[in-house]
């Protein structure tokens, strides 16, 4: 009965806010080793035995690499303003560094071209996790050098994109590269460590440093910054000091590990307390290239969760280096019932209180909420429809939060993206796990928009939620 009031109730974004999706590589590309492309070490990894579930590879993947076309057309019909996307390493340069390889920039070149004519903004992700093997056989993130390949790689997309593409990422969660790549080895390359993923994390930096530098040289009116993930954190007893000090050393074991150098110029206190040596220390060289280097924050975030303070280490030697805390779930508060992803559970107020502990710490940097998503066990109903209600009430949700940190906390959110445009490769889970906003028939390749992509669409045409 209030449907003419109806206009009232839209909770708006600023004008100019870009909405947008996002997918990665590896993810969707398919067609690996295509037109002289070279094997990236998620290539090797996932044709491991053993490394992902069901011997799941990229081989084929969402066969963008033949499809793209259709999938541009799929972002242009729901109206969505931008798309971020990463490249290929190995398909730019085949060994890593030396010689470009021409077919992989016409791949790009095809896709840029296209999302401009459409009128769609492009988000670059250099780096999505997929290293050119060659350069793994030479040590990989290990390798100190890794600062000059990355550069050099840097710069021929720079100067081949850089006077269409304006809104650049240098690498994407190095969190994962670092922790899951060389701590546990859950991820490419498959390395166990306790005193490797430091080192790797300390080389991201000063790669993401040297790239930086590369381009405010090269591409003059552009903007470019790093990508990290992170959950929020709540103490298990709000009430338990130690809970507390536990809930904050993770924030910043987890999300200042990498920000705090960039923003504030060194590690977190608490994580140099915990790692002692192991924790890598900045030159002086390290620190002018890193400190100062982000023109946005990007922010891939998904969940919540509560700690617990441990007061005997499990081990002085834990993977993770977070010897004294307890990473643990609990129902309740705001933490929802389990998605698909067993880690990943809906808690909007979390992402508003994630926003803002950022913003506080940083200065209140201008942020991009690069990705943010959930997986359901999505099904094609007789109808020919997937009605994803789930994901819809966990987008609205996340959304819901996002305006309440804009418009009360004053925290500078410029954009959005939607993990996933496209269901696709979820890493160690191979294609058992959906995230998609557009369903992916694998056995045809048919696409299908979920009622969460149209639901999507509303919000990007109305540039915010309606009640």
């Amino acid at each position: 009965m209030h449907h003419h009031h109806h206009h009232m109730n839209v909770k708006k974004f600023p004008e100019g806010f870009l909405w947008g999706v996002a997918t990665a590589s590896y993810q969707i590309e398919g067609s690996p080793l295509a037109d002289g492309a070279g094997m990236s070490i998620w290539h090797t990894f996932s044709h491991t035995p053993g490394n992902v579930k069901n011997g799941d590879t990229g081989d084929v993947a969402c066969d963008h690499y033949n499809r793209w076309k259709e999938d541009i057309e799929i972002i242009e019909k729901l109206g969505v303003k931008a798309y971020r996307f990463s490249i290929s390493w190995p398909r730019i340069l085949p060994e890593g560094t030396g010689r470009v390889n021409q077919k992989g920039l016409d791949f790009y070149n095809r896709i840029i071209d296209t999302l401009l004519e459409k009128g769609i903004t492009p988000f670059v992700t250099i780096f999505h996790w997929d290293l050119p093997f060659a350069l793994q056989l030479k040590g990989g993130l290990l390798n100190r050098e890794i600062a000059d390949w990355f550069a050099e790689y840097s710069r021929v997309l720079f100067e081949n994109f850089g006077d269409r593409v304006k809104n650049w990422i240098t690498f994407n969660e190095p969190l994962c590269s670092a922790i899951p790549g060389y701590g546990s080895g859950t991820f490419a390359p498959g390395r166990q460590s306790t005193s490797e993923p430091w080192t790797v994390g300390h080389n991201i930096l000063v790669a993401h440093g040297r790239a930086v530098k590369v381009f405010r040289e090269t591409v003059k009116d552009g903007k470019i910054g790093i990508v990290l993930n992170g959950d929020f954190t709540y103490p298990w007893d709000a009430a338990d000091p130690a809970d507390k000090e536990a809930a904050e050393r993770r924030l910043e074991f987890f999300t200042a590990w990498f920000a705090d150098p960039i923003y504030l110029g060194d590690y977190p206190a608490s994580m140099r307390k915990q790692l002692g040596d192991r924790l890598p220390t900045f030159t002086p060289e390290e620190r002018a290239l890193v400190h100062g280097s982000n023109d946005f924050y990007g922010m891939n975030h998904y969940t919540s969760n509560y700690i617990r303070h441990r007061s005997s280490p499990a081990s002085a030697d834990d993977t993770v280096g977070n010897v004294d805390v307890l990473f643990t779930n609990k129902q309740g508060n705001c933490i929802g019932p389990e998605t698909a992803m067993p880690w990943l559970r809906p808690c909007a107020a979390g992402f508003r209180d994630f926003l803002v502990w950022i913003s506080k710490r940083y200065g209140y940097p201008p942020i991009y909420v690069t990705e943010n998503g959930a997986a359901f066990d999505d099904v094609v109903s007789e109808d020919g429809r997937v009605h994803d209600q789930n994901r819809i009430d966990y987008l609205k949700a996340y959304i819901g939060a996002m305006v309440t940190a804009v418009e009360l906390d004053g925290v500078n959110v410029k954009g959005y993206f939607v993990w996933s445009l496209l269901d696709n490769f979820e890493w160690a889970e191979g294609y058992s796990k959906r995230f998609g906003i557009v369903y992916v028939d694998y056995s045809t390749q048919k696409r299908i928009v979920k009622d969460s992509g149209y639901w999507y669409s509303n919000v990007v045409k109305n540039n915010g939620l309606e009640d």
